[in-house]
Order: C-alpha cells, then structure tokens, then sequence
C-alpha cells in the first residue's frame, strides 16, 4: 500500500472536514469538497460534453478508444447535499478508459434545495433517456459512491419495480444505504475512519429526507427488497463507519439471488477511488471496476 500518498490525502481531508460542525453553512461545504479536487492534473485525455440527459444535467465523458456504445451512469457522491460532475471528473476519465465505455456523469439535483425523491427522479429519467437514445441495456452499466451508491440500488431497484429493461451490471462503491447508523462498523471503525462522521450523515439524511421516513427503501435501499438485480461489484475501505452498509448490502443480495463480489480493499478509505490521480490503489480499484464492467456487458 502506498502509505504515503494515503496519509497525505488524509491529512488534506482532515484539515477540511475536521473544520466542519453543525453549524458550517451548507456553501462552505461545497466550496471545501471541492476544493479537495481543484488541482487535479488530468492525464487521461478524455472529451467532455454537456448533454441534457432527459431533463438530467449532465456531461458525456469519453476517453480515447472507449465505445460509442458502451456506457456507464454514474452517480456521484457528497451525502445527497454536495458533489458534482466537478468533483468526479477525474475519476470517471479513469473509469471511461478502463471500461472502454462512455460515462454519463449525472449532475442529478441536491439536497435541501431539492430532496428526495428529487435525486432518484433525475437517475431514472436520465437511463430512461439512454434507453431513448438507442442504448441497449446490456451494455449499460450503473455505478456510484457513497450516496451516489445507494442512489445506485434505489435506481435499480425503482426501475426493476417498473418493469423497465434493467442495465447489465453495476457497481455501488462505499454505499450508503442506510441512515440510522445501526451498523456495528459505525462505532467499531470510527477513530481509523478520517472521512465519514455518523453526526455529519445524519445531517445530510435530514437535509435528503426534509420530513421523509429514514426508513422509506428507496432512500435507504438496505429496507428494499433485491431479488432480480443485475451482477453487483461493491469496494468499500477497510477503514470506513459504512463498511457495514456494503457487507449487510452484499449478504443481503446474496440472499436474494445476486451475483454479487464484494472486495474489502486493506487499509482505504471512504471512496478512495475518487483520488485515484494521486493514489496508486486508486488507480487499482478503477481498472477493477473497468475490467468488470467490460466482462458483464457486450
């Protein structure tokens, strides 16, 4: 592991979300999220395009030699209340190269602003556009981190129920799936855990919900039921509070008939992908994610 880089990333982290309590104003956030990410050098050479996907904002992110019909949704990160296409760009060039496939990067409407189901809606409408579009479905995958991972399997499971074609496979990393903090991992992993605080969740949850059950399943997907889901490949950190949404998520799949991976990566972070331009297991943990996306579609 390339322990370096990590506890340089951390101590970024650190000096950003330590500054944070329930008092930050919500712009401050967004301003600090993204900041981690303003002096990302991309090397991947990837065109990026502003497309309305369905009524959807998004950007059609496409690297050299990847398929014109090959196409992944992916939805970021940033607790339903902050992360943009900005945030993730680097990592879904990344992602575009290593599944030689195009990503529709969603910049799907945030919280409080616009809460939920507002975020679900624009995941749905814009795969149904894809659909519009020509795209078929075996050749759609859809991934996402963090909220962008539960938004992952509140998708599919909301397209299953409505009896649309369902994408070929996806890949939920670090999920969120449920906001009550009733996993073991919340307390056990909370002083190795340089990223996620279980205060700061339930804050983003409340601002999502504006009123909603936290229990609703297409908010925390955990309550849904899963059985018909494509192949799933979940990363999570070993360091993560959330590890146990990702490993009560996979055994719940499992039961339910998934083909369903989960791999624990030694000693990462809450969505350690995302510094993939200064991390080597970052990188590492793409090309994974590329490498099955290109085995589960056509």
């Amino acid at each position: 592991m390339s322990q370096a880089q990590l506890d340089q990333i951390i101590s970024d982290i650190s000096r950003t979300f330590g500054a944070w309590d329930d008092d930050t104003p919500l712009d401050v956030m967004r301003k600090g999220w993204d900041g981690l990410f303003s002096e990302v050098e991309y090397t991947v050479g990837a065109v990026s395009e502003p497309v309305d996907a369905g009524g959807v904002a998004a950007e059609w992110i496409t690297a050299p030699d990847a398929r014109s019909d090959r196409v992944i949704v992916y939805l970021h990160g940033g607790g339903y209340i902050m992360g943009s296409v900005n945030s993730h760009r680097d990592m879904c060039e990344r992602f575009s190269r290593e599944a030689q496939a195009r990503v529709l990067a969603l910049d799907y409407r945030l919280a409080p602003e616009n809460p939920f189901p507002a975020a679900l809606e624009d995941s749905i409408a814009a795969y149904r556009w894809l659909l519009q579009e020509g795209i078929q479905p075996q050749n759609i995958a859809i991934g996402g981190d963090s909220a962008g991972g539960g938004l992952t399997f509140s998708t599919l499971v909301s397209l299953r129920d409505a009896g649309d074609p369902l994408p070929a496979c996806a890949t939920p990393l670090s999920p969120w799936v449920e906001f009550e903090g009733t996993g073991d991992s919340i307390t056990s992993r909370a002083e190795i855990d340089p990223m996620v605080r279980q205060d700061l969740d339930l804050k983003m949850a409340l601002a999502y919900l504006a009123g909603a059950d936290l229990r609703h399943p297409l908010a925390a997907p955990i309550y849904s039921e899963l059985d018909g889901l494509p192949p799933l490949l979940i990363q999570v950190g070993e360091r993560e509070i959330l590890f146990d949404d990702s490993s009560r998520m996979a055994d719940k799949a499992i039961q339910a008939g998934v083909d369903v991976t989960l791999r624990e990566w030694k000693g990462q972070i809450h969505v350690w992908q995302i510094f993939a331009s200064r991390l080597d297991e970052g990188q590492a943990a793409i090309e994974e994610l590329g490498s099955f996306v290109r085995e589960h579609t056509e």
